[in-house]
C-alpha cells in the first residue's frame, strides 16, 4: 500500500490529521497523410514495394480524441529486421469489413518516433461509426472501431461513456478493461490518468507473470517507450482501445509519483538526473503511445483541451498534474494552502476552463480532470471570518495532493459557478484508487456550511482498474466515518476495484460504478460484481445527489446492433 493511503488509514484509526491520496507507491508518425481525401472520394493510395519489411502489430489499434470532422487513429508498427522507416497504409471505412471506404493515408513508421503511427482522419461525417485498419503491404492490423461525435449545436438526447483510472499493471489483470469493452454500446472512454506507472518489479504490485518492463524504474524515454509497450500488449486494455475512442489525460505516474510542474516525490535528482529531462521524455512517450492530438504540431506537454458532445454535453479536460502545479505541501495544517499565491493549474490553463464554462451553451458541462476536487477532512476546525469559511473545508483537510491543497484555486473555479449561474457542472475524477460521489459547496461543513444551499456542482471518482484501495476493514471504516465528518461526500466505497458508466440524458447525469468480481483470476476477467453496483444520480438544474435509482438500459438499435461489438473477434 503506498505510503499516502498508508497514513489516511493510520489517522481514520487513531483519529488525528495526515496526508492522503492515491496513484502512489514507495507522437505521432514521422509525416502526416500523404493525401487529405474527402469521406465520399478516396485518395490514391502508393502501391506497397514488391517485397514489403516483414512486420507485426503487436500493439493492436486505438483510437482517441474524438471531434465531430475527424478522430486520431494510431497503432504501433514493431519491425522484423532493420529499423528503417516503414511505409503504412491506413484504410478508413463505414463498413466492419471495409468495403466501403471513405478515406486512406499513406504514413511512414519511423524510429524516430519508437515506429508509432498516428494519423488525423480528417474529413468524416458526424455522429458517425467508422472502422480502420493499417497495412504494411499484406500484414494486416486488427480492425479497430471509432466514431465521431455529434456536432457542436445539435439536438443530442443521450450519452454513454465509461470512466477509468489507475491500472498498474503487475497488480493483476486488467479485468475491468474488459468489462468495459463488454458494454459494446459506449460512445467513448475517458480515461483520468495513471495509464502506466513508473515502478521497478516489487515495488508496487508483484502479481505473478506481470513484472513491469523495463525491469527497473522508467526515467529515459527508452524506458517510457518500453513500458507502455508492455501495457499495449495487454488483450483486454486492447480490447477497450479496439472498440471505442479514448480521451485521456496523464496523472503522475505517466511521469513519477506526485509530480508536480518542477519536481516529483518519487524523483532524485542526485541519482535518477535532471527531472525536466525526464518530465519531457515521459510526456514524449505518451504522445507517441497514445491517440491523443496535440494542441499544435510538436507539442508533447499541453493536454488540456475542450470536446463537444451536440448541444449535450462539453468535456473539458484538465492538467491538475504538470503544467501549473506548485509542489504539494507536507503538513496538512499549514495555512500556506489557503494563499492566493498557491496554484494547481497555470493562470493561462483557469482562464480557459472558466472561459469555456461560460462560453458553454449545452445542456451539461464536465470537467475531466486527476485529483478529487471535493474537501476531504478528517476533522471540523472552526472559522474566524466569511473568506476562512469559504476555505474552511481546507483548515482540516487530509490530502494535500489534490484541490485541499490549492484551496484558493478551487474557490476562484466555485466562486465563477456561483457568480455567473452556471449549472449542471459535473466533475469527473480518478487517482485515489476509491470511488465517491460528492455535493460540491464552497463550505460544506455539517456546523456552520451552506448544506442546505444549492451544490454549485457534483463530482464523480472513479474507482481503480488494479492499483489497491483501503485493506479489508479499513475501508469498511472509510465508508463509515468519512461521509460522517464530509456530509457532502455522499458515497465512498473504498477497496474495490471498477470503472463508472456515465449515462447522460437532458434531464439527468447518472454514475453508475460497476465493480469487477476479481483481477487474480483470468477466467472471471469482465465479470462484474452486481451485488456491490451503486447508482447515483444528479437531475438537470439540482446538483444535489439521488441514490439507488435503476441502472440505466444499454441501447439496442443505434450502436449494439447496427455496429456488432468487435472486441473478442476481430471482423474480417
Amino acid at each position: 500500500m503506498d505510503r499516502k493511503r498508508r497514513r489516511l488509514v493510520a489517522a481514520l484509526g487513531a483519529g488525528t490529521a495526515l496526508s492522503v491520496t492515491g496513484c502512489g507507491g514507495s507522437g505521432g508518425s514521422s509525416a502526416g497523410p500523404v493525401n487529405t481525401p474527402t469521406p465520399n472520394q478516396p485518395g490514391p493510395v502508393t502501391p506497397p514495394p514488391e517485397e514489403a519489411p516483414r512486420v507485426r502489430f503487436e500493439h493492436g489499434v486505438a483510437s482517441g480524441d474524438p471531434l465531430a470532422d475527424r478522430v486520431i487513429l494510431w497503432t504501433r508498427v514493431t519491425p522484423q529486421g532493420e529499423d528503417s522507416d516503414i511505409a503504412v497504409t491506413v484504410t478508413v471505412a463505414s463498413d466492419p469489413a471495409l468495403n466501403s471506404v471513405v478515406a486512406r493515408y499513406d504514413v511512414r513508421a519511423s524510429a524516430a518516433h519508437d515506429f508509432c503511427v498516428k494519423v488525423d482522419a480528417t474529413g468524416l461525417q458526424a455522429d458517425r461509426w467508422y472502422y480502420y485498419r493499417f497495412a504494411v503491404g499484406d500484414q494486416l492490423s486488427p480492425i479497430g472501431r471509432t466514431r465521431t461525435f455529434p456536432a457542436a449545436g445539435d439536438f443530442i438526447d443521450r450519452a454513454r461513456f465509461a470512466v477509468v483510472s489507475c491500472a498498474n499493471y503487475p497488480y493483476g489483470f486488467f479485468s475491468v478493461y474488459r468489462a468495459v469493452a463488454n458494454h459494446s454500446d459506449l460512445d467513448f472512454v475517458l480515461h483520468l490518468g495513471d495509464y502506466v506507472y513508473e515502478y521497478g518489479p516489487g515495488e508496487y504490485g508483484d502479481f505473478p507473470e506481470r513484472d513491469p518492463n523495463p525491469p527497473y524504474e522508467m526515467i529515459s524515454l527508452a524506458d517510457y517507450r518500453a513500458r507502455h509497450a508492455q501495457y499495449k500488449t495487454d488483450e483486454d486494455l486492447q480490447a477497450v482501445h479496439l472498440q471505442f475512442p479514448m480521451i485521456a489525460v496523464w496523472d503522475d505516474h505517466e511521469s513519477a509519483d506526485n509530480s508536480w510542474r518542477d519536481g516529483a516525490a518519487n524523483h532524485d535528482p542526485l541519482t535518477e538526473g535532471d527531472w525536466r529531462t525526464r518530465k519531457q521524455a515521459s510526456e514524449q512517450a505518451y504522445f507517441e503511445w497514445m491517440p491523443i492530438r496535440p494542441r499544435q504540431s510538436g507539442d508533447t506537454s499541453t493536454i488540456y483541451r475542450r470536446f463537444q458532445f451536440g448541444d449535450l454535453m462539453d468535456l473539458i479536460m484538465l492538467d491538475t498534474r504538470l503544467e501549473g502545479r506548485d509542489e504539494q505541501l507536507d503538513l496538512p495544517l499549514d495555512p500556506a494552502r489557503n494563499s492566493e499565491d498557491r496554484h494547481l493549474i497555470s493562470a493561462t490553463q483557469m482562464d480557459f476552463l472558466l472561459d469555456h464554462l461560460s462560453q458553454s451553451s449545452s445542456q451539461w458541462r464536465f470537467i475531466g480532470q486527476q485529483v478529487m476536487f471535493a474537501q476531504l477532512n478528517i476533522a471540523e476546525l472552526p472559522s474566524l471570518d466569511e473568506r476562512s469559511a469559504q476555505l474552511r473545508g481546507n483548515l482540516s483537510a487530509i490530502n494535500m495532493d489534490q484541490w485541499d491543497g490549492y484551496a484558493a484555486d478551487r474557490l476562484t473555479i466555485l466562486n465563477h459557478l456561483d457568480d455567473n449561474r452556471i449549472d449542471n457542472v459535473v466533475i469527473l475524477t480518478g487517482d485515489i484508487h476509491t470511488s465517491w460521489a460528492s455535493e460540491i459547496y464552497r463550505n460544506p461543513s455539517s456546523l456552520l456550511g451552506d448544506l442546505f444551499e444549492k451544490p454549485l456542482a457534483a463530482e464523480f471518482v472513479t474507482p481503480a482498474v488494479t492499483s489497491p484501495g483501503f485493506p479489508e476493514g479499513a475501508a469498511e471504516v472509510a465508508g463509515a466515518l468519512i461521509p460522517v465528518v464530509n456530509p457532502h461526500i455522499r458515497y465512498v466505497e473504498a477497496k474495490t476495484r471498477g470503472f463508472i458508466l456515465v449515462d447522460l440524458t437532458r434531464e439527468r447525469a447518472q454514475g453508475e460504478f460497476y465493480y469487477a468480481q476479481s483481477i487474480e483470476s483470468y477466467d472471471l476477467r469482465g465479470q462484474i460484481d452486481s451485488s456491490k453496483t451503486k447508482v447515483v444520480t444528479v437531475n438537470s438544474g439540482s446538483s444535489r445527489i439521488i441514490e439507488d435509482r435503476p441502472v440505466s438500459r444499454p441501447r439496442t438499435l443505434r450502436t449494439a446492433l447496427l455496429h456488432p461489438r468487435i472486441n473478442d473477434e476481430v471482423v474480417s
